[in-house]
């Protein structure tokens, strides 16, 4: 998606190259249903690996001290199945940097095409209050710099 609409909006599906943080997830024969695809259960998990590298290997300390990252919001539209054996792709990006949240709009895909999309809200808090926390002035440069 060249647009920065949101990643869950109908329309064209996003491409693999939209988005600058990927992140890859081997199939499991258990992840499939009596249908014979991947349970639609899973599809929250392949954001979840993708958005977790993202937050914690994308290259900045977003958390600091004592932070920590929560799940406030997860959309998610299915475009079509996921059948196992093999593996899929998933692309995060920045959408928007609050003072404390941060959303993310993510796609998953297999064999180059787009099976899903969604959008994910995180909150940093900080671990001994259980609140929500600012973003450092570091960090927050960092995200910024990542939304288009």
């Amino acid at each position: 998606m060249s647009q920065r609409t949101s990643s869950s909006a109908p329309g064209p599906a996003p491409v693999l190259a939209d988005f600058p943080f990927q992140a890859r997830e081997k199939l499991r024969y258990g992840d499939t249903d009596r249908q014979g695809h991947v349970n639609n259960a899973v599809f929250a998990t392949f954001l979840e690996t993708g958005r977790v590298e993202m937050l914690i290997n994308g290259g900045a300390d977003l958390m600091g001290p004592n932070g920590a990252f929560v799940l406030a919001r997860l959309l998610l539209d299915y475009r079509r199945e996921v059948n196992w054996p093999g593996e899929v792709e998933i692309g995060t990006r920045v959408a928007l940097v609050g003072r404390s949240s941060l959303r993310l709009e993510q796609a998953v895909f297999q064999h180059g095409e787009c099976v899903a999309t969604g959008e994910s809200t995180v909150v940093l808090t900080d671990v001994t209050t259980r609140r929500s926390k600012p973003f450092s002035d570091e960090a927050r440069a960092f995200l910024e710099r990542q939304t288009g």
